[in-house]
């Protein structure tokens, strides 16, 4: 399963979906790189829909997205692994 995480101008609480197939959240990932770069124009909605809780819809204005990032959700260890970047010094 495959995670892709929102972060919003202004919220202190990421919005996340979830997706079985890389090529899936691959996809949505590209539409809204996208679609943050047309914002100067336009105010474009994104809508998004999750694999896991299927009835779960996320409507969100494209120019209020500041990150978006994808991420493995790992059954291992109970998915100990934090998403994001993080510096692992030996």
């Amino acid at each position: 399963m495959y995670s892709l995480e929102l972060s919003l101008r202004y919220s202190p609480f990421p919005l996340s979906i979830q997706k079985k197939e890389f090529d899936d959240v691959k996809r949505i990932y590209d539409e809204i790189k996208t679609a943050m770069n047309d914002t100067l124009e336009s105010s474009n909605l994104i809508e998004l829909s999750c694999d896991k809780v299927q009835d779960k819809l996320i409507t969100v204005r494209a120019k209020e997205i500041i990150s978006v990032q994808i991420y493995e959700k790992s059954s291992v260890a109970g998915g100990s692994k934090r998403p994001g970047f993080s510096l692992d010094i030996d």
